[in-house]
């Protein structure tokens, strides 16, 4: 993948990406199913980014670059699926093989719809293109066969019902994302579990260099960029295998290190909180009784 100094070139609708990549305009203006085996690149004309102003699901044959982590990290070889919201930065990479469909929707084409209240429900499109949904063969099948559906639905005559019935089958491709995340969740257990290994050994270790001081508290995007992950991704994951999202899993580590240093060193309340990198030692208050449900200082008393 290809990186570049220059803007991100901006492209604000759909009719204007499918002239960049030599397509005839879209059959309605605000979501459009191109075929990527008929996409002709002008090489010469593409830039190196985009930003664009709609979503945009693509299906992409070869994983080129995939990460592993830990032992016993397998993934299916039929492709995966990369989710793109409006507003990311997408490289271009002429070296992507690409196969089946992609789906550009402007969340205009959302709106006064459920879907469109719901979309933040389907954290996958904040996730890294590293991050992409991996698929079996049967679900590289039902997830191609709805494209499908939409691509008919819109060559057919528009209609009263036409709208309905395309948000209807991008609610059920969606739907379907989240279901095999989760499952990809649980067959990369043996890998996830080693990042959770390395999570607990940075925080451990931005406590022991007492970084707080400096840096602040921890945060869900410092963690992630250690781990070459997206903050969602890791809040997912970590959700999956604890039952805490990232921000839920840092507050626990805070207050356990905090207890740690109330049982076993006469500092503070005060010096603890900027420590741990609090800025205030109220916020540190704060959050330490919604853990405990006692102060610092009560859960200190409690030891002597």
């Amino acid at each position: 993948m290809k990186k570049t100094s220059q803007a991100p070139v901006s492209i604000h609708s759909i009719s204007e990406l499918h002239k960049l990549m030599g397509l005839r305009g879209p059959a309605h203006p605000m979501i459009s199913l191109v075929d990527n085996t008929r996409v002709e690149i002008n090489m010469d004309t593409m830039p190196d980014s985009f930003v664009l102003d709609f979503y945009k699901i693509s299906y992409k044959k070869t994983m080129n670059g995939r990460i592993g982590y830990g032992q016993g990290y397998y993934d299916f070889d039929e492709g995966g699926l990369i989710f793109t919201a409006p507003h990311q930065v997408i490289y271009f990479d002429s070296d992507v093989e690409y196969y089946g469909f992609s789906i550009l929707f402007h969340p205009d084409f959302l709106r006064n719809y459920p879907l469109g209240k719901n979309m933040n429900k389907y954290g996958f499109f904040s996730y890294d293109t590293r991050e992409a949904l991996h698929l079996s063969e049967k679900e590289k099948t039902i997830m191609l066969n709805i494209m499908e559906q939409i691509g008919a639905e819109l060559e057919t005559n528009i209609d009263d019902f036409s709208q309905d019935v395309i948000i209807s089958y991008l609610e059920v491709l969606l739907n379907y994302s989240n279901r095999f995340y989760k499952r990809q969740f649980i067959t990369r257990k043996a890998a996830n579990h080693d990042l959770l290994a390395r999570l607990e050994e940075l925080l451990a270790a931005y406590f022991e260099q007492r970084q707080g001081l400096q840096a602040g508290l921890p945060t869900v995007e410092y963690l992630a960029g250690q781990l070459n992950l997206s903050p969602r991704y890791l809040s997912d994951m970590l959700r999956s295998l604890t039952g805490q999202s990232a921000q839920q899993h840092i507050h626990q580590k805070l207050i356990d290190k905090a207890k740690e240093y109330l049982t076993t060193t006469g500092l503070s309340v005060s010096e603890i909180a900027y420590l741990l990198g609090f800025e205030r030692p109220q916020s540190f208050n704060k959050l330490f009784r919604k853990k405990t449900d006692l102060s610092p200082l009560e859960f200190k008393q409690s030891f002597n």
